[in-house]
């Protein structure tokens, strides 16, 4: 799938067929989150690839809107450095994150990110260290109605683009 198609039918997947993620190909969406840029190339995230049922059901606990983790195929968890050093380590994070589902994107996969709003309890059921935080992650699987990334229109829900762009200035 060329880059731009894949933008263009990207969409925030919810619901999967809780098959499992061939380990190839949940190494190379891990190694496109990897290998995304990062402010002065200081890669400040770990990530945490979760595939064990019993612990995406749990994972599903820990996030308000994240009961789709629990039929995820990988749940990717972005551990970082505590953000308030260093507030481009959540940008950095985004980077990464839209790498990471481009990719999957490549195998039909679809994914939806996260937010961990216990993320206290999460890092305890994943033993992060207390100096390491977790806001986000990102749920993939391969969609339980396959249309769902194989439909592109051109606003998708999106606002036009002349309300988004200002050329030169406001």
């Amino acid at each position: 799938m060329e880059i731009l198609e894949a933008i263009d039918r990207k969409r925030a997947v919810r619901e999967y067929t809780q098959a499992p993620i061939d380990d190839h190909i949940a190494q190379i969406i891990l190694e496109a989150g990897r290998r995304a840029q990062s402010s002065c190339n200081k890669q400040p995230w770990s990530f945490i690839a979760v595939r064990d049922r019993q612990m995406l059901e749990r994972l599903a606990t820990t996030g308000n809107y994240a009961a789709h983790v629990a039929s995820a195929g990988l749940l990717v968890v972005i551990v970082l450095p505590d953000p308030a050093e260093n507030p481009a380590y959540l940008f950095d994070a985004g980077q990464a994150a839209a790498i990471m589902q481009l990719a999957a994107m490549e195998f039909s996969i679809g994914s939806c990110v996260v937010k961990l709003h216990h993320s206290e309890r999460a890092k305890d059921l994943l033993n992060i260290p207390s100096d390491r935080h977790v806001i986000y992650a990102i749920a993939f699987g391969y969609p339980l109605d396959p249309m769902s990334l194989t439909s592109a229109t051109k606003n998708n829900g999106r606002k036009p683009f002349h309300e988004i762009v200002h050329w030169d200035k406001w």
